[in-house]
């Protein structure tokens, strides 16, 4: 690397002649993940077992049996999107990703905002995470220590509340000191998580012509689940597809972890499209399987049971998979606990990326001289995740459900935004050949497009105090309160940015013509 020039004292970076196409370097720990490891960090991230969990039911509460439907209706717009984040990456491998991307291609105020709720949705997940994982360690304790109250303990607001945050604590510590530290440890865990659910799957259908106890018939298997057309209304469609969205985020990471990755401009998106490959075949077997087994009823087992919507594995562990029901708590445990550590990987990257191009305090650009990881960020993300988790806890009884519901708008909003960014910094790329006109401008606006059409479907629906969990915040939606409010907080925050940073805010920081910073040698 050339020599620097005119240091930056906040992140020890500075100025030197390179092409326009270049980054700024963040001083993480370069070539330190390969594209197993890129692939496995986002499946991690995504927690397969955990969606699957908290979403089967909800799904089915919404589509009934057009969860499959539904399921690769989400896997649609995220592969179309996929593409917008695989172009950006091999032209601009910034691990500030959607930030840096719609900043360059639409302007700050558009970038900050994308980079805001990149980082929300990813302190609303880690909470749900937390929660999922707190709730199923009291169940694999009660399992095999035979002991009910065990079981129950969690139920408790504060025993659950300290559970969670003692979990994100641990998270926190974990990926202050950086993913080589647990490389092996979430392998393990991912291939854990991914072995039980295919026994799962194929226990569900080796019993399904049985009938489950406590259930009404499951239904045979049929062609017309996969039918998005046979969904009752749109807004149960546009709820469902909302769910389903949720379910697969998190394969961007891959993307996030670009700077510390061996082959930055290709390895990520590569990464990516096999862990959307793996996630949409393992959600539509689990889907079909988990209809066959337990059908859609509103009691018993049933995958429409209001009482076990926001948990369907904990109910149907047993029933399921006998005396090897604990391997399916165990796993959902992993799943939450794996995620816990890669996902602050994007937030805690991304805040590090905002910081060093002067979109954030000065701090956050801090990176530990030992484990090489964004040390600040990451502590700052672990303690908004603990107080967004404990505020929302004492807020509503049905926070799980209805974070997961205002997640999905989230998500749409910045996975959207990127995709555009996409068209319009490729935009004089889109005349040279079939394949640039396709895979930078065709794919990503169409899957910007439909995602920008599920946030405001969800917009004006999740008003409804019926929307979700059905609670209610002064008489509005709480999914609605907050979706829109954390997005409000960003404007608010994006305002107070722009009057500590105003050469950000001008466009004179990170522009499409923004020359290389290398970190110092």
């Amino acid at each position: 690397m050339p020599q620097l020039v005119n240091q930056r004292p906040a992140g020890g970076i500075a100025r030197s002649a390179a092409s326009p196409e270049e980054i700024r370097s963040k001083g993480l720990h370069k070539n330190s993940v390969g594209l197993f490891g890129s692939a496995v960090i986002g499946l991690s991230t995504v927690a397969p077992v955990y969606c699957l969990t908290s979403t089967l039911g909800p799904t089915v509460g919404e589509v009934g049996l057009q969860m499959p439907a539904v399921f690769l209706a989400g896997f649609l717009p995220m592969l179309l999107v996929a593409f917008a984040y695989r172009e950006l990456n091999r032209a601009v491998p910034d691990c500030g990703t959607s930030f840096t991307w719609t900043v360059k291609a639409l302007g700050p105020r558009i970038g900050w905002m994308t980079g805001w709720g990149l980082v929300i949705a990813t302190v609303i997940v880690l909470s749900n995470l937390a929660g999922v994982a707190a709730e199923f360690f009291y169940l694999l304790l009660g399992e095999l220590t035979g002991s009910e109250a065990l079981s129950r303990f969690g139920d408790s607001t504060a025993g659950h509340v300290v559970t969670v945050l003692a979990f994100i604590a641990v998270a926190t510590a974990i990926s202050y000191r950086g993913m080589t530290a647990t490389k092996w440890f979430q392998y393990a865990l991912v291939t854990l998580q991914m072995l039980v659910l295919a026994l799962f799957v194929a226990m569900a259908f080796a019993k399904a012509g049985d009938g489950a106890p406590g259930t009404a018939a499951a239904p045979e298997f049929s062609l017309a689940w996969f039918d998005p057309f046979s969904v009752t209304s749109f807004s149960a469609f546009t709820a469902g597809l909302s769910l389903s969205i949720f379910i697969y985020w998190g394969w961007d990471t891959s993307l996030t972890v670009n700077e510390e990755t061996t082959g930055s401009s290709t390895t990520p998106g590569r990464a990516a499209m096999i862990s959307i490959v793996v996630l949409v075949s393992s959600y539509l077997l689990t889907a079909v399987a988990a209809l066959m087994f337990a059908g859609t009823g509103t009691t018993g087992l049933g995958l429409g049971n209001p009482d076990t919507s926001d948990n369907v594995f904990a109910v149907l562990a047993g029933p399921v998979m006998g005396p090897l029901g604990v391997l399916l708590f165990l796993a959902v445990v992993a799943s939450a606990a794996a995620s816990l550590q890669t996902t602050f990987l994007p937030a805690a990257r991304t805040m590090l990326a905002m910081s060093t191009y002067q979109a954030f305090p000065a701090s956050f650009a801090r990176v530990h001289p030992r484990f090489r990881t964004p040390g600040r960020a990451t502590v700052a993300a672990g303690l908004a995740t603990g107080a967004f988790y404990a505020v929302m806890a004492l807020v509503s009884e049905n926070v799980l459900i209805d974070t997961i519901y205002a997640l999905g708008l989230m998500i749409c909003f910045y996975y959207a935004l990127t995709a555009f960014a996409c068209v319009w910094h490729f935009r004089h790329d889109l005349r040279r050949g079939a394949r640039d006109a396709v895979t930078k401008g065709v794919l990503p606006l169409l899957g910007g497009v439909l995602l920008t059409a599920v946030f405001f479907k969800t917009l004006i629906d999740m008003w409804d105090p019926a929307y979700g969990s059905g609670s209610a915040i002064a008489g509005v939606g709480s999914v609605f309160v907050i979706g829109v409010g954390l997005l409000l907080v960003g404007g608010v925050l994006m305002l107070v940015m722009q009057r500590r940073s105003p050469a950000f805010f001008r466009g004179e920081v990170l522009t499409r013509a923004t020359p290389a910073l290398t970190a110092r040698d």
